[in-house]
């Protein structure tokens, strides 16, 4: 009889399969509707994060952001309609044009959900009344709420892939950290009793496509793909 399949073993939620919640107890987020300021307390090494977080403390709240570069403990932040400097959080309506931003809000109050790795930012490229217009990290430009929150500045942890994982041991901590599925085995490696892709057998199956309503141990493969093949 066989083992279920990774995705239904990981749905199911054993210990095996379980996220570390301790890691995950920093949200980055700006509370909402912010205006004055506020002043760095310290700096948190977040396993959960790939760039360092600032606790930030702004009246009697406190709330944590990804730390821009050259960020220093005790710095005052201000938020609202403010000078695009390095750490304040304002508008995109209010950035000029070529100004960096990160951490920016997808819909106005929603705290943050673009740009969070450590050394990523985006630039404003176009300003409009309608909409502002960020260049993304991945060189595609995206078009913005005017009223959608931003930091300015980039976020620190630029270096942190320059150097090489070596070994197997660090890439497997890295993982264990975040309770990532590391290392993970190709599905045409196992048995076919393990899996739909398993055995030598059918390396080239006619679709990968799964079905929409397949159940969890058939929905494997490409899952509702916008296209497929090689891209010309």
């Amino acid at each position: 009889m066989g083992k279920r399949i990774i995705q239904q073993a990981r749905g199911k939620g054993s210990s095996t399969y379980r996220v570390n919640k301790t890691v995950f107890r920093y949200r980055l987020k700006y509370p909402k509707n912010v205006e004055g300021e506020g002043k760095v307390i310290r700096f948190i090494d977040s396993g959960a994060h790939t760039c360092p977080v600032a606790k930030v403390l702004w009246g009697n709240e406190v709330f944590y952001i990804p730390a821009f570069k050259n960020m220093i403990e005790g710095q005052k932040i201000f938020f609202g309609n403010v000078e695009a400097k390095e750490g304040n959080i304002l508008k995109l309506k209010y950035a000029p044009v070529k100004t960096k931003v990160y951490l920016v809000e997808s819909r106005p109050g929603d705290g943050g959900k673009y740009i969070r790795s450590g050394g990523t930012f985006a630039t404003v490229s176009r300003v409009s009344e309608n909409e502002v217009a960020l260049l993304m990290p991945s060189k595609k430009e995206k078009r913005f709420n005017p009223d959608v929150r931003a930091i300015v500045g980039v976020i620190a942890g630029a270096g942190r892939k320059e150097k090489p994982i070596l070994k197997a041991g660090k890439m497997f901590h890295i993982k264990k950290t975040k309770s990532k599925l590391w290392p993970r085995t190709s599905a045409l490696k196992v048995n076919s009793i393990d899996h739909p892709f398993g055995s030598g057998r059918g390396k080239n199956p006619k679709s990968k496509i799964a079905k929409r309503n397949a159940p969890p141990g058939a929905k494997v493969g490409l899952i509702r793909p916008r296209r497929t093949g090689k891209r010309k």
